[in-house]
């Protein structure tokens, strides 16, 4: 598996994210629905990785900084199709890497709290995060789960 950097201009990522944005829009409400969509991927402030194999997209994730010591996990999806092969938890680990050379003191995400975000905050709390209240101007209106972790 190779992560790498991505600009967005590939079909495969371009389906890959709006399927995501779909899922959680049917998801979540829409008060509580903080899920990015391409245009915001594309701001300065925001880095995505695409992990593939060969030219086979496996899924992604983006770092987004929120202040020079903190950043933002966002945007993390798994390709339907390579579900439970250890995807989304190596994309966590170079986002977490990448947060320690960004010199981030901390790295939040936000998430839902019902049965279909489960795995998610399983992965997340194993490798390391806590839950912690609203932070970077979300507000709490809604069934979302905020998480940080220390670098």
């Amino acid at each position: 598996m190779l992560i790498q950097i991505d600009d967005l201009s590939t079909s495969d990522i371009r389906s890959l994210l709006a399927f995501h944005v779909a899922d959680l829009q049917q998801k979540s409400p829409s008060e509580s629905c903080y899920v990015l969509d391409i245009t915001s991927l594309q701001k300065p402030e925001v880095t995505v990785y695409a992990a593939r194999d060969n030219d086979q997209l496996l899924g992604c994730a983006a770092l987004k900084e929120l202040s020079p010591t903190t950043g933002e996990i966002k945007s993390m999806r798994t390709a339907p199709e390579h579900l439970r092969k250890g995807v989304a938890r190596t994309l966590l680990q170079h986002l977490i890497i990448q947060a320690r050379e960004r010199k981030y003191e901390k790295l939040y995400l936000e998430t839902g709290v019902d049965e279909a975000f489960s795995q998610a905050r399983t992965l997340y709390l194993k490798s390391g995060f806590e839950y912690c209240g609203p932070y970077g101007g979300y507000v709490a209106r809604g069934p979302n789960c905020f998480m940080k972790f220390e670098l």
